[in-house]
């Protein structure tokens, strides 16, 4: 599997667990997508798509998280 296609199944996978749940961790994103797959604004995106599909993003104490769009360079 290529690694853009990897990227893409763990996307997947991140919207299906999300949407069945409710959230998802930011623990939880970063363990399924490989380091460096995404850049700060693709990062920012995927945050907001689950947003978006009503999927809470929640840090390691379980509380809800709001994340600013990435700064300009």
């Amino acid at each position: 599997m290529r690694p853009g296609s990897q990227a893409h199944e763990a996307r997947k996978t991140l919207f299906q667990v999300g949407l069945r749940r409710g959230h998802v961790s930011v623990r939880e994103i970063d363990s399924a997508l490989p380091p460096g797959s995404l850049s700060p604004s693709e990062r920012w995106l995927l945050f907001y798509s689950l947003r978006a599909a009503g999927v809470e993003i929640r840090d390691d104490a379980g509380e809800s998280i709001e994340v600013d769009p990435p700064s300009p360079s």
